[in-house]
């Protein structure tokens, strides 16, 4: 039923989300003589933190129309080169004009997680690795959009959509994970190596995963074990209400996972919008500009179908299955001592409160057969979970670290 009033609460207030957008556009005129006046000012303010602390957030855009390749400005564009039903394959393509007399790169799949946020969290991912690489972004969809007819979605057909999407992309494929995907790329690629798989990726770099949540726990870690599978199935699956298209579906609603995560740290948000609305009420622009960019972002959710989340939470948080070499995929236990191919970065951050420090390094212990040269790990100071895939220390420190791991290895 909370799906249902959530639902209901939007289609409420929004006449009153109407009546602020009218009275910002009114107050904010040009033509308003009283526009700077401070009590305009302050009354914009608060109706504009209302209206954006109400509104439905919709899927962003990735926004990535150039890059710069050996100092030259390269038009993007964005296709879907692979289509299934809870999941698309963004190819960043370079315009083929531009890139002449460029050497070719390698191909490059980023795994984004499937974690109640869109794949657009990784823009600044993508951003560093474009000049140099032939970059492809998992695309999951918001399961309450995909019909009940398409069927279920689990832990077993993420990881046949990552084998399936590098034999779309061939051999010659470097795969990057971030947080959630750790664990099953890591699978993935066990599983191909354990059937011999000849589209064996040449590297797979983890950033800041659950490969083993036994070491260093976070309170997300300890959460989930106390708690059990049963507790979540119990408190968070809902039903999709009508009309969104995935009406009836089971998932784990985005905006019960954002209400969770917001509780975290709910001092530091309701100080974020404060200064938000003294920033309106100053005139300083730029830093009003930079709020918005990054709650329109972090705002912006997506549910997940109910099998798979609880089948993780289970599998990874409850059970530890893949440490403890209990893990399997469509009956078949997982082998992580087979991969042998397949070269391994981590990469962790010293202030992870999600994933803590040495749950991702983890994943070299389990790789028995896998030569010590082809095995490298990083962890960066001064960073938590989102600095390691994005910001200034991601594009200095670690993109650099990652380009030059999978150049050592682009070639078996």
């Amino acid at each position: 039923m909370l799906y249902h009033f959530y639902e209901l609460n939007h289609a409420a207030i929004a006449p009153f989300r109407a009546a602020a957008e009218v009275s910002l556009w009114a107050l904010r005129h040009p033509l308003n003589p009283f526009a700077e006046s401070m009590t305009h000012k302050t009354l914009a303010a608060a109706i504009d933190v209302f209206e954006s602390t109400t509104r439905r957030y919709g899927k962003p855009e990735f926004g990535l129309h150039e890059t710069e390749v050996n100092g030259k400005p390269v038009p993007v564009t964005e296709r879907i080169v692979w289509e299934r039903p809870f999941c698309n394959l963004i190819h960043f393509e370079r315009e083929p004009s531009a890139m002449k007399g460029v050497a070719p790169q390698q191909k490059l799949l980023i795994v984004a997680p499937l974690s109640g946020h869109y794949a657009t969290l990784l823009r600044g991912t993508v951003e560093a690795m474009l000049p140099h690489n032939e970059v492809y972004i998992t695309d999951w969809a918001d399961a309450r959009t995909v019909p009940l007819t398409e069927g279920s979605f689990d832990l077993d057909d993420y990881i046949d959509y990552v084998i399936d999407m590098c034999h779309e992309l061939g051999p010659d494929l470097h795969l990057l994970a971030v947080c959630q995907p750790s664990v099953p790329v890591f699978a993935a690629v066990a599983v191909m190596h354990d059937n011999d798989d000849p589209y064996v990726p040449l590297s797979m770099t983890l950033m800041g995963g659950p490969i083993d949540t036994r070491e260093s726990p976070t309170e997300v870690n300890r959460l989930a074990t106390e708690r059990g599978t049963e507790w979540y199935e119990r408190n968070v699956v809902m039903t999709v209400p009508w009309p969104h298209r995935g009406f009836m579906r089971r998932v784990y609603p985005g905006f019960v996972q954002l209400s969770g995560f917001m509780a975290m740290n709910l001092d530091r948000h309701m100080d974020a919008h404060w200064n938000y609305f003294d920033h309106m009420v100053e005139g300083d622009g730029d830093s009003a500009e930079k709020h918005r960019e990054f709650y329109d972002e972090y705002l912006s959710v997506m549910d997940m179908t109910a099998e798979f989340y609880l089948q993780t939470v289970d599998e990874v948080f409850v059970k530890h299955s893949l440490p403890k070499g209990e893990f399997t995929h469509r009956g078949r236990t997982v082998r992580p001592e087979a991969i042998t191919r397949t070269a391994l970065m981590t990469v962790e951050g010293e202030k992870d409160d999600i994933s803590g420090v040495g749950q991702t390094k983890a994943a070299h212990k389990l790789c028995k057969n896998l030569p010590d040269a082809m095995k490298t790990h990083w962890e960066q100071p001064g960073v938590g979970h989102y600095g390691v895939f994005n910001g200034s220390r991601w594009k200095s420190e670690i993109a650099p670290r990652v380009r030059e791991f999978m150049a050592r290895h682009a070639k078996r």
